[in-house]
Parts: structure tokens; C-alpha cells; sequence
């Protein structure tokens, strides 16, 4: 049977991060070419630019409570997106030695039963990634639209520029450049979610097929044992894909969590300030949806893979393991007490990657709200 192609469920995924000069060429990192040149560019005009305008505007109107929030909640997204997508490229190699471990024989499906055992998982991804991404792109398209339904020479973000935004070709120009900026941003952002969210898929459907293997353990006590080794080793290899995975994530969630509990309370807030329902209230409401679906997103992929390992122990007692000899037995025993413990993704050992967790930054989302509330008050 060929090797099954994991990379092929996420082509799409690997893609937009070619295009957002994320991922140079496979199993490769960057070198000098016109693509480093490419990549380089787009961080220091359209990152390092687009960013730079919105904090120096911050200095303008720290005075102004209503004005100072709207500022903080996209500049603190911004630069979220940016640490995101350094730390993507800056752990480019430990991906690559990632996503070989789906390479090896240990985690490449055993039958076309395991394929369509895996199939569940990978689909759920891909519409999870659909989804949120068409979320997105009509969200963002509205948020464009606004200021042109505007009177005025409205921008679609507010930041500071050197010259004057009030007069034409100026206008213009700064308008064409925060749409390409805010949709770069935007889809390098989305992209990365999007492969972490990969990396946990892979991490519940290589559980599935484990389970698999366990419950048709069986034969002599020979081939009983080579299969138990097999499935011991493939154990091992999930682990350490977990903790790998786990090692780049961590970080990258800490600060999603952190800012998204932030920019939601400040988007409420901001909505909290419009009297009647307008094209503003509009953008702002399906931005608080927007997060929470990201958010959602990794604590539901966290909470499977959590779901998925802990039902490893079950399937070690479904094989004929009553059939075989004491050592055979005694090594059933060894491998179902290593998978007692469920696999967790945690942001730093702080907080465990679930659906309780997601309830929980509602909750503090909330409260903070509350807070700037009373104060405007």
C-alpha cells in the first residue's frame, strides 16, 4: 500500500503561506534568493509600516477613552498576527521534522478501513479552515466597504500618517495601502491558525488509527508481540509529535488568548457606545464573532485530541489479549498505564487548550467589559 500523503489535506493551507512568503520551498528554509527578498519585503513595508502608523496614532488620542480603544483593539491584533508569523518562521525547521514524523511507518494508515477512519478528521478540518476563512474575507470586505458608504474621507483603520489623508491622490493611495495591508495581515494570520489547527487534527486522527491497531491485536504469541511493539513504538511517536506541536503552540495561544479576551472586551465596549444600529455596530458585532470563532476553533481541536488519547486505554482490552501469554499480557499492562494519561495541548502548563477554557475567557472577556463600562460612565 502507497504512503499516505497527510500534506495533501492541507495543500491549500501550505499555499496561502507560500503566497504570504511564509513557507519557502518544502523540507527547505529560507536561502538567499528572491523569495527571502519577497518575504523581507513584506514584513518591513506592509507590517512594519501599516503597525507603526496605528501605534504613533495611539500618542493622539490617549485622551480620548472612546477614540484610544477602537485604536488598541486592531493595533493589538496587528501585532498579534506579527508574533504569530515570526514565530511560524522562526521554528520553519522544527515544522519540517513535525510533519515527518507522519512519514514514517508507524503513523501511515495500515488499510483503506484506516483511511476512511481518518477521513472524519481530516474533512472536519477542512471545513473548519472554508468556513472560517469565508467568515473572514466577507467580514473584511465589509469592513472596507464602510468608509466608502461614508461621507467624507474616511480610512478604513485610523492611524497617523506624515502628511495629509483629506486630499486626493493622497487618500487614495493610503486607502489602497491599509486594504493591502489589513488583507495581507488578515490572511498570513488566518493561514497559521489554520496549520496549528492541522497539527492537532493530525495529533486526534493518528489516536484513531492507533485505537485501530490496538482492538485488532491478535494472532500467535509472536506476531501478537511484534504488533504490540509496533503500536508501543507508534504511541511513543504521537507523544512526541504532541509535544512538539505543543512546544510551537504554546506561545502562539498564550498571546491569542491574551489578546482576544482584550480585543473582545474593547470591541464590546465600542459597541456598547453606538445609540442605534449602524454599519459600525455592523462590523463590530461580526468582529466579536469572528474571534470567538478563532478562538472556538483552537479549543475544540485541543479538547478532540484530549478525547481521542484518552480512548487509547480502551482499545488496548477489545484485542484478544486474554489469549495470549504472561509476557504478552504483562506488556499490555505497561503500554495501557503510559496511556492513562490523556494528551493535553497547554499554553505554557497554564491552562489546558478546551472548551472550558473558551467558556472561561468569555466570562473574563466580560468582566473586563464591565469594568470599562462603569468607567465611561
Amino acid at each position: 500500500m502507497d504512503n499516505f500523503d497527510w500534506r495533501k489535506t492541507i495543500k491549500i493551507n501550505l499555499f496561502a503561506l507560500k503566497v504570504a512568503g511564509l513557507w519557502p520551498k518544502e523540507y527547505e528554509v529560507y536561502k538567499p534568493n528572491l523569495y527571502l527578498l519577497y518575504a523581507v519585503a513584506s514584513t518591513f513595508i506592509i507590517l512594519g509600516g501599516h503597525n507603526l502608523s496605528q501605534v504613533i496614532n495611539i500618542f493622539y488620542v490617549y485622551t480620548d477613552l472612546e477614540a484610544l480603544t477602537a485604536t488598541i483593539f486592531v493595533v493589538s491584533t496587528n501585532f498579534l498576527g506579527l508574533a504569530k508569523m515570526l514565530i511560524f518562521v522562526r521554528n520553519l525547521r522544527s515544522i519540517h521534522s513535525i510533519l515527518a514524523i507522519l512519514d514514517s511507518d508507524e503513523a501511515q494508515p495500515k488499510s483503506k478501513e484506516q483511511i476512511k477512519l481518518v477521513q472524519p478528521s481530516l474533512k472536519r478540518w477542512k471545513m473548519s479552515y472554508f468556513v472560517f476563512m469565508s467568515y473572514v474575507s466577507s467580514n473584511l470586505v465589509l469592513w472596507l466597504l464602510v468608509p466608502l458608504l461614508s461621507e467624507g474621507y474616511q480610512l478604513p483603520l485610523v492611524s497617523w500618517y506624515p502628511f495629509s489623508v483629506e486630499k486626493s491622490p493622497n487618500y487614495e493611495i493610503v486607502f489602497m495601502y491599509q486594504v493591502f495591508s489589513f488583507t495581507y495581515i488578515s490572511a498570513a494570520n488566518i493561514n497559521v491558525d489554520a496549520f496549528l489547527y492541522a497539527l492537532l487534527m493530525f495529533i486526534w486522527a493518528q489516536c484513531d488509527i492507533l485505537c485501530d491497531n490496538l482492538s485488532h491485536l491478535d494472532g500467535d504469541p509472536a506476531q501478537f508481540n511484534q504488533k504490540l511493539i509496533n503500536c508501543v513504538k507508534h504511541h511513543a511517536k504521537i507523544v512526541r509529535f504532541a509535544k512538539k506541536s505543543n512546544s510551537l503552540i504554546d506561545m502562539v495561544i498564550l498571546g491569542q488568548f491574551a489578546t482576544s479576551t482584550m480585543t473582545l472586551a474593547l470591541t464590546m465596549f465600542q459597541l456598547s457606545l453606538v445609540e442605534s444600529v449602524n454599519q459600525e455596530a455592523l462590523v463590530s458585532l461580526l468582529y466579536i464573532i469572528g474571534i470567538m470563532i478563532q478562538l472556538f476553533i483552537y479549543c475544540w481541536f485541543g479538547t478532540e485530541v484530549e478525547i481521542k488519547s484518552s480512548k487509547i486505554p480502551y482499545a488496548v482490552y477489545v484485542s484478544q489479549w486474554y489469549d495470549q501469554p504472561l509476557y504478552a499480557k504483562k506488556n499490555m499492562l505497561i503500554l495501557s498505564q503510559r496511556c492513562q494519561r490523556p494528551i493535553q495541548i497547554t499554553a505554557i502548563n497554564l491552562f489546558a487548550l478546551s472548551l472550558n477554557t473558551f467558556i472561561n475567557i468569555i466570562r473574563t472577556a466580560w468582566s473586563y467589559f464591565v469594568v470599562l463600562y462603569n468607567v465611561h460612565q
